[in-house]
Order: C-alpha cells, then structure tokens, then sequence
C-alpha cells in the first residue's frame, strides 16, 4: 500500500480504537508509519481523512449487515423481523466501537457543513437500505416515499434502540423481543377507532 492507503487504514483502526474525537494526527501517522505531514498532503486535514475512514467503515460494515439481515428463506414477515432485530442487536454488542463512533459522527457534521452534507447522502441511502430489507427487494426498487418512511422509521428506531444497547448495564439492553412488543403496543395506539 501507499501512503494514502496506509493513512486511511490507520484511521479507521484509530476509530475502532479511540473515537472520531480522541483520534490526534500523530495517533493516525504512527498508526499508518508515515509522517503527520502526509495527512495534510493526502487528505488536507486530519477531520478530512477521518471523515473518510468512518465513511469507509460505515460503507464496509453496512454491505455486510445487510446480508445478514436479509430475510431467510421461509422467513415469514414476523420472524424475518424478529430475526432482524436480532442481528442488530448482536452487532451493537460485538461492535461497540463502530456504534460510537456513528454517534461522534453525527456530533462532529453539526459543526462541519461538509460533513454535514456527506451524513445526509448517507442517511438517505440508510433509509433506502433498511426499506430494501423490509420490503424484501432490491435498493433501486424501493420507492421515495417508502425510503422516506419505512426506511426512516426504522433508521431512527435502530439509533434509538442502539444508544439505549450501549448505554444500558449488562444485562439489561433491549432485545428484539422488547422491540417487536413495544412495536405492537404503538400500533395498537395510533389504529383507527
């Protein structure tokens, strides 16, 4: 590999390890063996190349979680949602470090337009994403209004439930149980008359 390569591959370990926050430039050029300097010359600034390597993450982790989420065969709607929230829930706990640097994103493109910019492609395609798997078809035939709500409600219902899995004592996270529960009780509450 390059230098920009060995800079970029740096990074992401640097997140996995320290945060978006907690990630200095000497961190990132020890990490990668290249001098602070081919940051600047690479990528322009350490937020820069960070901002990369957690996209970089994000896109790697997303391509696998999506297969894993997909429904099984013979998976009827319950269970390939039951069994869907299961997976997420494993992976907050087997990746807590890619889990908190997602929030330190959000944090971080509050104060960085550019960011800011990148996140909300970013969130667009989530939503279209989690739309595919629960529609069961394919992320071009998911429609703008599915996208925006199917895929948003369950964005922000993953978030939630992924701040509340890593905040909470062992134990005592949310399971896909919870979930699927406390989804019953909503819809029993907005039902028409």
């Amino acid at each position: 590999m390059g230098n920009r390569e060995d800079l970029l591959a740096g990074a992401k370990r640097c997140l996995r390890e320290k945060g978006y926050d907690r990630t200095s430039v000497r961190d990132i050029a020890t990490t990668a063996g290249v001098s602070m300097a081919a940051i600047g010359y690479h990528y322009g600034s350490r937020e820069a190349l960070l901002s990369q390597a957690l996209f970089g993450l994000l896109d790697e982790w997303g391509d696998s979680l999506g297969r894993a989420l997909a429904p099984g065969a013979g998976d009827d709607a319950v269970r390939g949602f039951e069994r869907m929230w299961d997976g997420l829930i494993e992976q907050f706990a087997e990746h807590p470090d890619l889990w908190l640097a997602t929030v330190e994103l959000f944090m971080q493109a509050q104060r960085q337009p550019e960011l800011r910019e990148q996140l909300a492609d970013g969130i667009d395609q989530g939503w279209r994403g989690m739309a595919a798997i629960l529609e069961s078809v394919p992320e071009e035939a998911v429609t703008e209004r599915s996208a925006r709500t199917l895929g948003m409600i369950q964005t922000a219902l993953l978030s939630g439930v992924m701040i509340q899995c890593l905040s909470a004592p062992p134990g005592s996270a949310p399971t896909s149980a919870d979930v699927l529960e406390g989804l019953r009780a909503m819809a029993k509450l907005i039902e028409p008359a």
